[in-house]
């Protein structure tokens, strides 16, 4: 398992402090700020050696991280959970009856009736964002704050996209990067056109995806704008095949600089977590 830190020079105490964990079947990561001033003190991410074969498996490795991490261990003013999975689905206001969150994820990926469902508020799209979290972790929070917020990682990605999205530009598919997982979100102008996820096991894969989507929205190569964040770098293999295909790639310009300078992080990197 891999661990990396960046830390802001101020030191963690537990006075009005807020904690973001979020966490896949591949890794867990925390954020914790300092809330008057909107100031982020600690970033931290371990990446597991194999992804977990179960939610419940994820759920004990949490637990471990917590029992061996101080900053972990404080008092929270506030806490947020961010969920990511592909086990989750957009439907329009108009449609949405809260009597069928299983139904519309049937459409997509195979539920069990013993699965927990809920849903997010996409208000900016008039949309709900239905997903099966892991309950485990869930559980397990709540035994150790009590009351706390989560969400889906595609819904924290998809406010913060739609608040910052430039307009102007023409065509723009942003494409958020995991160990295993490519978020594709695509806006012709101010209008999204679409999310998906996808999981890709090679370079050809990483490619295929973006080439996919972009034919079937029609985007021309030559001339939309591809805006990479998460755990992608000029030097990964997936960006310089990317740039053989795709004319104006770019990284994603965060609102914070808290890792201008850091060591192992790049600014564009954990961009859900840190937003």
């Amino acid at each position: 398992m891999q661990k990396l830190i960046q830390k802001n020079k101020e030191e963690i105490s537990s006075k009005h402090k807020s904690l973001s964990i979020q966490f896949s079947l591949d890794g867990f990561s925390f954020c914790v700020k300092d809330i008057p001033s909107s100031q982020i003190l600690l970033l931290t991410t371990y990446t597991f050696d194999s992804s977990m074969d179960t939610p419940h498996e994820l759920s004990e490795k949490i637990q471990s991280i917590f029992e061996a991490e101080k900053e972990l261990q404080i008092e929270f003013d506030q806490i947020i959970a961010i969920h990511q999975n592909q086990l989750a689905t957009q439907i329009p206001d108009a449609y949405f009856d809260e009597n069928h969150l299983k139904t519309y994820l049937d459409f997509n990926i195979k539920t069990f009736s013993s699965d927990y469902i809920t849903f997010d508020n996409l208000p900016s799209l008039e949309a709900k964002n239905v997903y099966i979290p892991y309950v485990n972790v869930n559980n397990f929070l709540f035994q150790n704050f009590g009351e706390f917020e989560f969400k889906h990682h595609s819904t924290v990605l998809l406010e913060q996209l739609i608040t910052n999205h430039n307009a102007s530009i023409e065509d723009t598919m942003y494409v958020n990067v995991s160990h295993k997982y490519l978020d594709i979100v695509v806006f012709k102008k101010d209008q999204l056109r679409l999310y998906n996820s996808f999981q890709y096991n090679s370079k050809e894969d990483f490619l295929y995806y973006i080439l996919f989507v972009s034919e079937q929205l029609e985007l021309d190569p030559s001339e939309f704008q591809l805006v990479f964040s998460g755990n992608i770098t000029k030097d990964f293999t997936n960006f310089t095949l990317t740039e053989e295909y795709i004319k104006n790639v770019d990284f994603l310009k965060p609102s914070h600089n808290f890792l201008d300078e850091s060591e192992h992080f790049k600014p564009h990197s954990n961009y859900i977590l840190l937003s």
